[in-house]
């Protein structure tokens, strides 16, 4: 407590206004003599000296008490502050350099510094200072009862000394001691961080010379030191609170994430769920799936060929990555691609290729999954359904062919949505192995054209509708090898509609028997008249399914005997060939083909383009010999035979052309005389 002033004596009126203005100045303590010493300059007596000096002691005496009450207010104002610092705490670095900073100023010290126990290790370590000037001080740690600050954390007792390297109470360490000496630190006081009953650290205050330290300022650090405490505290519940806080929205992300990511394979599979119900394709499903996850989607069949997608060659990876998904069973990734396949019977059915440039979660590869399945699935469902229709398929065409007298086959093909009053071209196609899959593929084309076909041993047969047997056959032939990997042989004959003489009930009978039959009921008048009846039913004489199989397949055969494997022709376009193998003997079509553009130019013109050939031929090739029977000149010969070679051809005289050539002017000279052929 503050000691009562005594009453001084009485003194000049000048003396007292004298030290009153060296308060309100807050002079120094040795401008107080000023007014003792000019009185006694002045020649003033005794009782006036020792009025002046009792007016300067009590003087003195407001001054300190001022100065410690100046003092209090400062302390004061500077534990207010740390305490607004504590409540608006955002960074504790921050707040505990202030700490230290207010406690270096408020005591008058060279240096403060903060250290913080270490469960883990057992021990104390720095981690504030403020003035100090050795790295090896700032990174000083003090074993538990080590040194003054080591005791101080291991007794939660407050220490100072006004020397320390000669104070024996603390025990000295080399480690301590250098790191203290190299700061040039002698006069140390430390004071505990208190958490309740538990210290977990010290706040120190240090000079580097000697001195002493009053008991107010063990009081001034003391409370520092418990608002560092409670700083380093609330930054920790602050920091445990944002960590909780990071950690549950980390983890209603992951909820949210996950929720949403089973709401969109929930969605996908209802809607491919429904997709299947109502008969979509392999295309409404990869839809889906680009909607659902974004990015490009191919789908291949089990020869890897694009069902839907990109048409482009795939990588080897692709592929690698197709056949690791078969053996997990689950969605494999290769760069920017996620790859699903699905097998039956260790054979691949479909794989399903995402590309796309973001992440794909693992909820949404199950997805990708899922839509294999369903592909598979719609896949396994086209192929049993196109077996079956195959099967049914086959037979009608099987009958058609080989026992055309059965009952109701004309109701059987109307059931398949073939109409056999149109015209139809039988086709048959050679081919080398692989029967399952050109049979499937001969299904699948008489599926979509609304045809039949049937496999037989190593060839396919096809009755499709149309009239132009030549490039039908082509196209068989190339779509089979495309689809085979290896050459496919078809030939083609004209199956004309009704095909073949069906009858209303279904017996295939002919109208000459149908006649016979008329006949023997009622005299050749009444056969006649059947056969008339007949022919009317039946739409007019025409080639049967079983005569335009045979056509066909000798087609193919001669095909494959000239070399032309892998191609596709009627008999009207094998030449003199399709004499041999034509069902009719087209000996018109092969006039047309062989001579047609020369015996239209002698008709137009009036010119003797095909007598000239005869004499040309029949001389062995003498221009001057077929001038000399035709009774023209060389040149005329010369001139006619250039014609000819416009119309025909350049190679016309080439063997093999020459041959078809000579063929045809025979069987015309026969016509002249043979109408009938």
């Amino acid at each position: 407590m503050e000691r009562p002033l005594t009453t001084p004596a009485p003194a000049s009126a000048e003396g007292a206004r004298a030290y009153l203005d060296l308060l309100a100045r807050e002079a120094s303590a040795l401008e107080f003599e000023g007014p003792v010493l000019q009185a006694r300059a002045a020649g003033a007596d005794a009782a006036t000296l020792e009025e002046l000096e009792q007016a300067k002691v009590a003087a003195l005496r407001v001054r300190a008490m001022l100065r410690r009450r100046a003092r209090r207010e400062a302390e004061l104002s500077a534990l207010f502050d740390t305490a607004g610092d504590l409540a608006g705490l955002r960074d504790l670095d921050a707040v505990l350099e202030a700490i230290v900073h207010r406690a270096r100023q408020l005591l008058g010290t060279d240096i403060a510094y903060l250290t913080l126990n270490d469960p883990e290790r057992g021990d104390t370590y720095m981690r504030v200072t403020d003035g100090s000037i050795s790295a090896d001080f700032r990174r000083l740690r003090l074993a538990l009862g080590a040194g003054l600050g080591g005791l101080v954390a291991q007794t939660g007792t407050p220490y100072n000394t006004a020397d320390y390297f000669a104070d024996p109470r603390f025990r000295h360490t080399t480690t301590i001691d250098g790191a203290v000496h190299e700061e040039g630190l002698v006069a140390i006081l430390g004071v505990p961080l208190r958490l309740g009953a538990r210290v977990i650290g010290v706040l120190f205050a240090a000079n580097r010379g000697a001195r002493p330290f009053a008991q107010e300022e063990v009081a001034l650090l003391c409370s520092l030191a418990a608002h560092a405490a409670v700083a380093i505290d609330t930054a920790r519940l602050l920091q445990e609170t944002r960590a909780a806080l990071a950690e549950l929205s980390g983890a209603n992300a992951v909820i949210s994430a996950h929720s949403q990511a089973i709401e969109r394979a929930a969605d996908a599979h209802d809607r491919m769920t429904g997709l299947v119900l109502r008969g979509g394709g392999v295309e409404d499903v990869a839809a889906v799936v680009t909607e659902v996850l974004g990015g490009r989607l191919t789908v291949l069949d089990d020869e890897s060929r694009p069902l839907v997608g990109e048409t482009r060659e795939l990588d080897a990876g692709v592929f690698d990555a197709a056949r690791s998904s078969r053996a997990l069973g689950r969605t494999v990734k290769r760069a920017d691609a996620y790859v699903a396949s699905v097998d039956v019977g260790a054979a691949p059915l479909c794989t399903l290729v995402l590309r796309t440039d973001r992440p794909v979660s693992d909820t949404d590869q199950r997805i990708l999954e899922r839509a294999a399945l369903v592909t598979a699935l719609l896949l396994l469902f086209r192929r049993s359904v196109a077996e079956a229709e195959g099967r049914v398929r086959g037979e009608l065409l099987d009958d058609l062919v080989s026992r055309p007298e059965l009952r109701g086959l004309r109701d059987r093909a109307r059931r398949l949505g073939v109409d056999l009053g149109a015209p139809h071209v039988l086709v048959v196609a050679r081919h080398d192995g692989q029967r399952e899959r050109a049979a499937f593929w001969a299904s699948s084309q008489a599926a979509l054209a609304h045809g039949l076909a049937a496999a037989r041993g190593d060839e396919v047969v096809l009755l499709l509708p149309g009239d132009r047997p030549g490039p039908l056959a082509r196209r068989v032939a190339a779509e089979l090898t495309a689809s085979l990997g290896r050459p496919a042989t078809a030939g083609a004959a004209p199956a004309a509609g009704p095909v073949g003489p069906v009858c209303e009930q279904g017996a295939v009978q002919s109208g000459g028997q149908r006649g016979e039959q008329g006949g023997e009921q009622g005299g050749e008048q009444g056969g006649e008249q059947g056969g008339e009846r007949s022919g009317e039913r039946s739409g007019g004489p025409v080639t049967s399914v079983a005569a335009a199989y045979a056509e066909a397949r000798r087609c193919a055969g001669a095909l494959v005997a000239l070399g032309r494997t892998g191609d596709g022709a009627s008999a009207e376009e094998l030449g003199f060939v399709g004499l041999l193998v034509g069902e009719r003997r087209e000996v018109a079509g092969f006039l047309s083909g062989a001579l047609g553009p020369v015996l239209d130019y002698d008709a137009r013109r009036g010119t003797a383009l095909v007598t000239t050939l005869n004499a040309y031929f029949g001389t062995g090739g003498s221009l001057s010999r077929t001038a000399e029977a035709l009774h023209i000149h060389v040149n005329t010969v010369t001139q006619r035979l250039d014609r000819v070679g416009q119309l025909l051809g350049v190679d016309w005289q080439e063997p093999d052309h020459a041959l078809e050539i000579q063929l045809a002017l025979r069987l015309h000279r026969l016509r002249t005389h043979m109408p009938d052929v």
